[in-house]
């Protein structure tokens, strides 16, 4: 039994230390690197071609035509190929998560109601299997958030190559995540719940979340008066929420969830955005009037009522962008994470104009995590966070990244499933000599 048990906690400490990669992160930029002839996705300034982009110190330096080669300076002449800023990932728990199946590499989760004093930054895998993966198909960044009930906790934006949490954050504290309780009562096989109960269980929940708001803000209000107070690390971590230093992020896929949430930003004088936003199409005026963001989590699926058109999820970005509303494209999840320019790639098939989907997984989705400043357009004076994609990053067919540089450091676009495709495809050539 005692061997067993040894043999046991032996074997999980082996299967923790096989799940890092072993792909080393770049150091930091050291010389120039002048791009040239490249195809610019600027996103500020429409599509460049032959077109050179200097990069110096971490640094967007210069973009323009026969840019000079400065002294020393690393050269790679791109012949056309499709140069974009770094994409942004919004929402997922890239990193928080390793295998669903196995409780040890699951991070993702507090085991009360309110954790808004949590930050998913702490809880961030650097080394993850996973994060090369999403990499290769050309995200530079995450923002991972914790996940729970009710007040869940402190997202955070990170960039893809580093050593660990703490190199890799780029923003510690982005929003503070809320999961909106249920405005439906349609019972379900997870859930084989009456109505009655249904209804009751999101009312007891709804009045948790308002009860929290109430004590939060009087111990902001308290604090911001000088009351000396016993800490509450809970209600501490709310005063930038009151303060409009900290955004609400709510979690609501339902017509009424949003709109709830949308009441209750205006009662406690919050800056609110949507996450999910199935439903966000049919309030997309009411969202775009109160300067509402969604970062939309549902490109791809079927419909969620009978009288839904087949492809209302396909349909949803372009009617967000026709009325108005700022949104990001996501996939809430983590391995999935990759996909997300494919289900760009079929919203530009729905309406969505390509500059609207290029926006949408980078200017805009930087703007929802605070560093429009910074990231999400290849302008003068930016992050060096560039990717090179043989032909258009969002089709499947064109789609082949080749390189990829997050401050002017050259990331190394290699992973665990590239080298199991090359190893298994000499296997397979091998076979049929």
């Amino acid at each position: 039994m005692k061997f067993s048990k040894l043999f046991l906690l032996v074997t999980a400490s082996l299967s923790l230390t096989a799940q890092a990669n072993d792909i080393v992160p770049a150091p930091k930029q050291t010389q120039a690197i002048l791009l040239q002839d490249a195809t610019v996705h600027t996103v500020t300034n429409g599509v460049l071609k032959d077109t050179d982009v200097l990069l110096v110190d971490g640094k967007i330096s210069a973009i323009g035509t026969d840019l000079t080669v400065p002294a020393g300076a690393q050269v790679l002449s791109l012949q056309g190929k499709q140069l974009y800023p770094g994409l942004v990932a919004l929402a997922n728990q890239l990193g928080l998560t390793e295998i669903e199946a196995v409780r040890s590499t699951d991070d993702t989760t507090e085991v009360t109601n309110t954790n808004p004093d949590v930050k998913a930054m702490v809880a961030y895998n650097a080394d993850s299997e996973v994060v090369p993966t999403i990499r290769a198909n050309g995200f530079s960044y995450s923002l991972v958030y914790p996940n729970g009930a009710l007040l869940m906790g402190q997202s955070a934006l990170v960039q893809l190559d580093a050593w660990n949490w703490t190199d890799a954050t780029v923003v510690d504290s982005v929003a503070l995540h809320i999961k909106w309780p249920r405005a439906d009562v349609m019972p379900n096989p997870w859930r084989p719940q009456k109505p009655e109960e249904i209804r009751k269980t999101s009312q007891k929940a709804m009045a948790e979340l308002d009860g929290y708001f109430k004590t939060a803000k009087a111990y902001a209000d308290a604090v911001d008066k000088g009351v000396k107070l016993p800490v509450d690390s809970r209600w501490q971590a709310m005063i930038p929420v009151f303060k409009g230093e900290l955004p609400v992020f709510v979690h609501a896929n339902d017509q009424r969830q949003i709109e709830q949430a949308m009441k209750f930003s205006q009662q406690y004088g919050f800056a609110l955005t949507i996450v999910g936003g199935r439903d966000s199409w049919r309030v997309a005026p009411e969202l775009a009037a109160a300067k509402v963001s969604v970062i939309y989590t549902s490109p791809y699926g079927i419909p969620e009522r009978s009288d839904e058109a087949s492809s209302q999820s396909f349909q949803t970005p372009a009617q967000l962008a026709k009325a108005g509303v700022r949104f990001a494209l996501s996939l809430d999840g983590y391995w999935d994470t990759r996909n997300v320019v494919f289900a760009a790639g079929q919203a530009i098939s729905y309406g969505l104009s390509p500059e609207q989907a290029l926006r949408s997984v980078t200017l805009d989705a930087a703007a929802i995590a605070g560093v429009a400043d910074k990231i999400g357009s290849i302008e003068v004076g930016k992050a060096a966070t560039l990717v090179v994609s043989d032909g258009d990053i969002f089709d499947y067919l064109g789609h082949k990244v080749r390189y990829m540089w997050i401050d002017g450091r050259a990331v190394d676009l290699n992973s665990r499933h590239k080298q199991l495709h090359d190893k298994y495809q000499q296997r397979y050539q091998a076979k049929s000599q």
